[in-house]
């Protein structure tokens, strides 16, 4: 049974295979006029280059730079694709309900086991009512006032976070996988704040099954990029449990370890909704006692959906799918970023030293409200610039639903020597969208454009920049898309990244590990030591700060033995007043053999100088 069914895939994929190679190669494609570079293969056009998860990024900026932001690339089997950075054609594909672009149909969902509905355990691709409906419903819980009261929360997992740290570094300097510990927090940000669920204590060095399906699901799917795109409408054939019968057949291992991954994923999901349904069945005294006390955002979805009416109300088979994407989305991508501001801020000392300045001072020994946290300008600078240089997902592409038109800001120079000022797109037509192009746009940005440079957010931007309104929903940026199909919890991303490195600059040093780092083109882009490996990972060197505030260190984490405090310039009212948290601090860098000596001293809080 089992191989009939994998003869009669062979087949069928055979046919469609060669009857898409004689399509593209035997019809003309109105992008046959559009300039760009030549195939390096037959079949697979210019796709090697473009997945390349090493020099991916040197291709991208070689046809921006050498076409322009209009340009087409070769695909599978001669298919025409359009790479399209035109700041006037962009609002037309990330406009929700035009009725005319949409994300392609790749095949990135594995049916999940029990699946008898047409449904996708990563709910990706959602489109028209089905996407406006989720929209409607998510909105509010992403909105800057309910992010407001998820500020504790988000510092209770960061503290947590900075304890982890601080116990592997008793001895000083240390490597450690700042990806790894990066993924963890941001997965129980999510949890907590998101599904109202913790994943992880952050204590140990414990492996976390979900968390690691998580993180492996792009580099998993990276390797399955081509056949995503030989086969984008695969998903749509036949029933799920027929798909999942094909798959299950199939003996090739990373497909069959994509299936792994999306099942740990999709069982987590499931138990999750399972019991978050139970609790709102139960009343809201059971939701309080839950992690998140019933306001996160599931909770809060789930209310909304039962009080919806029959045309909103989302089914649970896709609220089920919506975890599934919201754990994906929430870590992987903002951990990634996190991650690469803090080995940019590696690459950076005195950028690191500036930051870390801003904050210290802005904090005074506590940690910052949302308002006070959000309005620090150097660190926004920082967020900004590395989102803008280095977006974590930059391989984003659209599907033509119908013919339509492109309008372009500025006429394109054909092949046969025409000017173009509008491209028609037939139905069917790939659309890769340049935000890489669009983000480092030198006609947009300066000359400078490649460069990381914090500063160009404290002064004006260029008035190019200003003139081509970007349609992008954050800052002039294409990271996170714009239109119905922006990133609807890039406030949350956002936050998530300024509580972390409020805490982690003012409580240690990030420095580069021996080890080269390599970050590699992908869906959502990761680090890894060295070219050869496919691991995500970065390993770095964490030291403590030269400045301990009263809140460095938690009580007892780092509690050696009892210290005498009785230092010059420490009066004994201030000395009284003082908590024991800071006695345990000073004990904790005393065994650091280090010269300790007290700074700047109030009746509330102290600085600790530790001489490095």
């Amino acid at each position: 049974m089992a191989l009939n069914i994998l003869l009669g895939v062979l087949a069928l994929g055979t046919v469609w295979l060669s009857w898409r190679l004689l399509r593209n190669y035997m019809t003309k494609s109105p992008l046959d006029n559009i300039p760009g570079p030549a195939p390096t293969s037959w079949h697979t056009g210019n796709l090697g280059q473009l997945f390349d998860r090493h020099n991916g990024w040197a291709f991208v900026r070689e046809i921006s730079e050498v076409y322009g932001p209009v340009s087409q690339i070769n695909g599978l089997l001669g298919e025409r694709i359009l790479h399209v950075f035109d700041p006037k054609a962009m609002p037309q594909y990330s406009r929700q309900g035009s009725g005319e672009l949409r994300p392609p149909r790749l095949a990135l969902n594995v049916d999940g086991p029990q699946h008898d509905t047409e449904s996708h355990v990563l709910n990706f691709i959602i489109l028209g009512s089905h996407h406006r409906r989720q929209r409607k419903m998510l909105n509010p819980v992403f909105s800057a006032s309910h992010l407001r009261h998820m500020v504790p929360v988000f510092y209770g997992i960061t503290h947590k976070l900075r304890d982890a740290i601080a116990s592997k570094i008793r001895s000083g300097s240390e490597e450690i996988d700042v990806l790894n510990w990066m993924g963890r927090t941001a997965l129980e940000l999510i949890g907590q704040s998101g599904l109202g669920y913790s994943f992880d204590s952050l204590v140990a060095d414990v492996p976390n099954v979900h968390g690691e399906a998580v993180k492996s699901f792009i580099p998993a799917t990276h390797k399955l990029v081509i056949l995503q795109r030989l086969f984008p409408n695969v998903t749509s054939y036949g029933s799920p449990g027929f798909r999942r019968a094909v798959i299950d057949v199939i003996p090739f291992q990373p497909l069959q370890r994509l299936k792994h991954i999306v099942d740990t994923m999709h069982a987590k999901s499931i138990e999750i909704f399972t019991a978050k349904k139970t609790a709102l069945d139960k009343g809201d005294e059971a939701l309080v006692l839950q992690v998140g006390e019933g306001k996160d955002i599931m909770s809060i979805l789930l209310k909304a959906n039962m009080s919806a009416s029959a045309e909103d109300r989302l089914p649970e088979d896709e609220l089920i799918a919506q975890m599934s994407s919201l754990i994906f989305a929430a870590m992987d991508t903002t951990s990634n970023a996190l991650s690469r501001i803090l080995h940019t801020l590696a690459q950076h000392p005195d950028v690191q030293d500036r930051l870390r300045k801003e904050i210290l001072d802005a904090r005074d020994g506590k940690d910052l409200e949302y308002d006070d946290l959000v309005d620090l300008p150097y660190m926004d600078a920082v967020c900004r610039e590395t989102l803008r240089l280095f977006p974590p997902a930059s391989l984003t592409f659209r599907e033509a639903k119908k013919d339509t038109m492109l309008p372009l800001s500025e006429p394109v120079h054909g092949r046969d020597g025409s000017m173009i000022h509008e491209i028609p797109i037939s139905k069917g037509t790939s659309i890769f969208i340049g935000v890489t192009g669009s983000n480092s746009s030198k006609a947009l940005w300066g000359e400078d454009a490649y460069e990381w440079k914090p500063d160009r957010w404290l002064s004006p931007l260029p008035r190019a920049l200003e003139e081509a309104r970007i349609p992008g929903v954050y800052s002039n940026l294409m990271t996170f898309f714009g239109g119905g199909r922006s990133c609807i919890g890039f406030k949350f991303s956002q936050l998530e990244m300024k509580v972390v490195l409020s805490i982690l600059m003012a409580n240690f040093t990030f420095e580069l590990a021996d080890k080269p780092i390599q970050w590699n083109l992908a869906g959502v882009s990761y680090p890894t030591a060295g070219k050869e490996s496919n691991k995500p990972e970065l390993p770095m060197k964490v030291n403590p700060s030269s400045v301990f505030t009263p809140d460095s260190v938690r009580c007892g984490v780092w509690l050696v033995r009892t210290c005498d405090i009785s230092k010059p310039g420490l009066s004994a009212e201030r000395k009284h007043s003082l908590s024991e948290c800071v006695m345990d601090t000073l004990a904790a860098v005393s065994t650091h053999s280090r010269e300790i000596s007290i700074g700047q001293c109030t009746r509330t809080s102290v600085s600790i100088l530790v001489n490095r």
